[in-house]
């Protein structure tokens, strides 16, 4: 069973949220990797928070998103951080949060995009380029709709989901 280090930060470089999560598979979607309920994860230094429920997550290649799957009974059924496009280790998959999530509700019809205050925020204080703003904000108005109308948004995910209950 391969463990692979999930590595988010923030643009400039400062260690964000990090955890190790088991190799799943790989798909027409991209890496998936999980890990079962009661599995730790960590913000920057701060302290490790026990995750109650399972999470896979979706690691797209040449995409700019990654997206959780979160288990009952957490209230947020998909949470979506748009991203620089991940960087594949061995052994470590890394990427820059670029503020902006898309957040389905467990009721699987409500969406939420959260973070845009940050977003703006960091434009200014990071000086994100142009691009970076334009792709971002593309990612994310895509990605509301995707949600709750695209796979694997849909069922997919619940395959590997099932893998780490």
């Amino acid at each position: 069973m391969r463990n692979v280090r999930v590595v988010y930060r923030k643009y400039d470089e400062k260690l964000h949220w990090h955890q190790w999560m088991r190799y799943l598979g790989e798909d027409e979607y991209g890496v998936w990797l999980g890990a079962p309920p009661n599995s730790v994860a960590q913000r920057g230094d701060e302290p490790e928070i026990v995750q109650s429920q399972a999470v896979v997550q979706l690691f797209p290649r040449d995409k700019w998103f990654t997206a959780a799957f979160n288990d009952e009974p957490r209230w947020t059924e998909i949470y979506c951080d748009i991203t620089t496009p991940v960087e594949f280790g061995e052994d470590v998959f890394t990427m820059i949060d670029l503020d902006l999530d898309v957040i389905r509700r467990r009721d699987g019809t409500t969406v939420l995009v959260d973070d845009e205050d940050e977003f703006a925020e960091h434009q200014v204080k990071y000086g994100y380029p142009a691009d970076v703003i334009r792709t971002a904000r593309e990612t994310c108005d895509w990605l509301v709709g995707a949600v709750v109308t695209e796979e694997p948004f849909l069922t997919v995910y619940k395959t590997y989901l099932d893998k780490v209950r």
